[in-house]
């Protein structure tokens, strides 16, 4: 993985490489400050294989040591710094690192059985900017299937697995990606999101493969945000809807001050009609680019900037080198136009969560030609063009009335109203009926009439709230199951 960092080198050493609240470096300061971090790192007796976790904002440094962790063959694993003690505990136990970097505050709190010295990064910062440039580490033979970090997600189990990403996967999906969006030498990729989610660390090695500027913003406050962006000329900006929600919502305050951003990446869930109308109003040399995934892939498929020819409603096709199958519950592949499991199968394909071994098997199973495929637990169908649609998670597929149904089309029905800027679709529980949330203006009533000319009567929820601010997740998606339960306490 360092080297897509010194390849950048032979032709863009005096470029500008990342900047964050303190400064900005280029790709050659940012090469020497990784050989910094890695020269320390080896001092401390780091390994290949080995794991170096940290807990820290996204700034430049946090980006060295990536770099730095992968020139010695160890594993990078960055938390969120926002995450509490209850599962740093299972992270800690579960990853078992040789070497935690965070802050002095974080220092103070670290269970006492962190089994590993721990670091301050003010105190490490001084260190490697010492021991940077010069003749580079003699790094050790890596291996492409060798793992290059361990990303923490949050899903089926009571506490965070790993997604175990080798450099041949994370390198493979990265340069698939830059196929497709073609970031450039002149782009500034504004950063929001922390590196320890996927959507955050692959922005570093997207960057480096565009030769761009990579701005990392995650501590900025809210209400600068546009400001920033505006300051350090973002032209391209990863976005959820939360977040374009927030963009929409200062640029309506500030329009003489927006930044000529060219385009607009999502993930993580659609974005409403209104949200997508609002931004291209704001900004309109933007293009908003739909792309649909996950960590266990890095990404399935993409709807490529400019694309006409691809329809309303589907998520693209899948990227270059890589294929997607629909299947039965019986493991059959369906034909064109019918619902089953999405199953990923390529060289993005990741071996499996980290000393996890049932639920590796459960989703990485292998295909007809021997080789593991990814059963996603998501619901799709292609189209006679390779198109596809994501119809939504098992979690998400509910009866009511005796009809099966999603709350992904539900939300997908509420977001196509013109006025609601976000929808999240809680189904049946204990004490409570289809319940729709929206961000919006519009009365609860209004809304429930334009879903109702857009679906089937027992798709259409009991009753619809309005929000504020839908409330998020630690990985900033909206949080259903605390939804759920302010039902049931209702109730």
């Amino acid at each position: 993985m360092h080297q897509l960092l010194d390849e950048a080198l032979t032709s863009h050493a005096d470029a500008w490489a990342v900047r964050d609240q303190a400064g900005r470096w280029t790709y050659q300061e940012l090469a020497d400050r990784s050989h910094g971090y890695a020269r320390w790192l080896h001092s401390l007796g780091v390994r290949p294989g080995e794991r170096v976790l940290t807990k820290l904002e996204s700034d430049r440094d946090l980006v060295a040591l990536c770099y730095a962790v992968s020139r010695l063959g160890a594993v990078f694993v960055p938390v969120n710094p926002a995450m509490k003690l209850f599962h740093l505990r299972a992270v800690l136990e579960n990853a078992e690192p040789v070497v935690v970097i965070t802050t002095e505050k974080d220092l103070a709190w670290l269970p006492e059985n962190v089994g590993a010295p721990a670091y301050d990064i003010e105190l490490i910062r001084p260190l490697a900017e010492e021991l940077g440039g010069g003749e580079p580490l003699a790094s050790p033979a890596v291996s492409a299937q060798t793992p290059a970090a361990l990303v923490y997600t949050s899903g089926s189990t009571a506490t965070p697995k790993a997604v175990i990403c080798p450099h041949a996967q994370m390198v493979f999906a990265s340069e698939a990606i830059q196929q497709v969006l073609g970031y450039r030498e002149d782009d500034v990729v504004f950063c929001r999101f922390p590196i320890s989610w996927d959507y955050g660390l692959y922005k570093i090695l997207l960057s480096c493969l565009g030769r761009s500027e990579l701005v990392l913003a995650g501590v900025e406050s809210d209400l600068l945000l546009l400001n920033r962006m505006w300051e350090t000329g973002a032209t391209v900006v990863p976005i959820v809807p939360s977040l374009a929600s927030m963009i929409v919502k200062l640029a309506e305050r500030q329009p003489d001050r927006l930044p000529e951003v060219r385009m607009f990446t999502n993930t993580g869930a659609a974005l409403p009609r209104g949200t997508v109308e609002a931004l291209t109003a704001a900004f309109p040399k933007a293009q908003v680019v739909r792309q649909f995934g996950q960590t266990e892939c890095k990404r399935i498929s993409i709807v490529p900037p400019g694309a006409e020819h691809v329809p309303p409603g589907s998520v693209g096709r899948p990227l270059p080198g890589t294929r997607v199958v629909v299947l039965a519950p019986d493991g059959t592949e369906l034909p064109t136009g019918e619902v089953g499991e999405i199953v990923v199968a390529g060289p993005h394909v990741m071996p499996g969560y980290w000393r996890m071994d049932e639920q590796t098997e459960r989703a990485f199973r292998p295909g007809p030609d021997g080789r593991r495929r990814l059963h996603t637990g998501d619901f799709g169908r292609l189209d006679a063009e390779g198109n596809l649609y994501f119809e939504g998670r098992r979690d998400d597929m509910f009866k009511r009335k005796g009809i099966r149904m999603s709350t992904v089309e539900i939300e997908a029905a509420a977001a196509d109203v013109s006025g609601v800027r976000a929808a999240a679709a809680v189904p049946p529980g204990e004490g409570y009926d289809l319940t729709l949330f929206v961000e919006s203006e519009l009365p609860p009533g209004v809304i429930l009439r334009e879903i109702a000319g857009r679906l089937e009567p027992a798709k259409v929820p009991a009753m619809c709230r309005v929000l504020n601010e839908m409330p998020l997740t630690q990985h900033g998606k909206v949080d259903r199951t605390g939804l759920a339960a302010w039902l049931r306490d209702e109730g």
